[in-house]
Formats: structure tokens, sequence, C-alpha cells
């Protein structure tokens, strides 16, 4: 991710990359150069990251996923002095989905099973993805459900049959796939599908960059990328 921004951004003359920070790099001095942070790293180095921002007054646009419910108490504290737009998928496809899903899910209503499926590369380190994670939420919402208890990873073995209070979870790994996400609504006689697939990471990155522009001069809070789109 961070050459697909340094690529996107090279194209970009709004923006200017005055940094690029990896492990044991310099990140004080790189962040003293900036007016603005984007950060896709790991999820143990955000916390650090967005409290380091928050004291130098540096807008930050966070693309991590797979913090802990600590860590991500840690980076909304930041967001009370900083806009800190904290999304886990920047693309502007996959946001429309987002949106889609939760539309479909409303008109659908609870005669409606639902189910997730995500498939990304083989060295993508947390299951589900930070995309698959939001899509069950906002079904969990339109459902009256919480994602812990209403989600169901996989199946295995005489598994009983399926219950409506429930979404089912299912994260495929292999090859080079940038991202893959489905949400399938499966209802007496018909089928919905809403896919979206990623053929690159560019995508990604733009959608960073049109964070970035978007948020320079917002007031300090927590913003994700349905604000920047104004699909709210």
């Amino acid at each position: 991710m961070g050459q697909a921004i340094i690529a996107c951004a090279n194209l970009d003359p709004a923006v200017r990359i005055v940094a690029a920070i990896d492990a044991g790099d310099d990140f004080p001095a790189g962040l003293s150069a900036a007016d603005a942070v984007i950060e896709f790293s790991h999820h143990s180095v955000t916390p650090l990251v967005a409290q380091a921002c928050a004291a130098a007054g540096k807008l930050l646009i966070v693309g991590t996923t797979g913090h802990t419910d600590a860590e991500i108490n840690q980076i909304h504290a930041a967001s009370s002095s900083i806009p800190l737009v904290f999304a886990p998928n920047f693309s502007v496809g996959v946001n429309a989905l987002f949106w889609l899903t939760e539309k479909a899910a409303e008109i659908l209503g609870p005669d409606f099973d639902l189910e997730i499926v995500e498939m990304h590369h083989r060295l993508k380190k947390d299951a589900p993805s930070g995309t698959g994670r939001r899509l069950a939420e906002i079904l969990a919402a339109v459902r009256g459900l919480q994602y812990v208890g209403g989600v169901r990873h996989g199946r295995e073995g005489i598994t009983g049959e399926r219950t409506a209070a429930e979404i089912g979870m299912h994260a495929l790994r292999g090859g080079e796939v940038v991202g893959d996400h489905t949400v399938i609504f499966a209802g007496p006689g018909e089928r919905v599908e809403l896919t979206h697939k990623a053929s690159s990471r560019d995508t990604f990155a733009i959608g960073a960059l049109r964070a970035v522009k978007w948020a320079r001069g917002r007031q300090p809070g927590l913003y994700d990328m349905q604000d920047v789109l104004g699909l709210r």
C-alpha cells in the first residue's frame, strides 16, 4: 500500500509526499514535515501513530485493520484533537457497497438469510477482513443484532439448521487476490448478491488521498469514507 500511495500521489498535483516511513525509519522527522499522515501498517502501531499525530496537530488517515478493542479506543481518543479518517476500506466502490448493503437489508427484510464471502491474497494476516467485518456490522445493525454472537464464522460438522438470527461469514485466502467481497441475501425462491472486486491496490490509495484532501481544514473528530463521499 505504501508503494501504491506514493505512485498515485506522484500523479496528483494537489499532494506531495514528504516522507515514506517504514519500520526503523525516523517517524518524528517525517511527521514534523507533514500536514497529514496516511497509515497502512500493523494494528499494534496505529495507536502510537495516532498519539503522535494528535500531539503534533497533524490530520491522520488510518487504513490498517485487525485492531483490538483497546487499540480502537486509543484511535478514537486521538480524534478529539485532530481530524481522523478511520475506514476499513478506502475504495470508492466498496463504500458504495456499504451503502447498498444497508439499503438492500432494509428493503428485503428478515425473510432473507445473510451471508458474506470475502477472499484475499495468501499473505493477509487478519480474518475476516476489515471490510468483511464492516459489512457484517452494517447487516447486524439493520437486524438489531450484535457482531459478537450474531456473526457465525464458517460451518463444520453437524451444525443443525441455519437460524434466522445469524450472519454467515466466510474468509477465503489464496494467490494474489487484492480483495473480493460478496454479500448474499438468500430468500424464498430468489437470491440477491452484491459483489465488489478490487483488481489493483491503486483504488485504495486513490481513496486515501481523496480522504486527505477532504479532511484538511475539518474540525477534530472521527470520520470515515462514508463522510468523505457524502453518503451519510
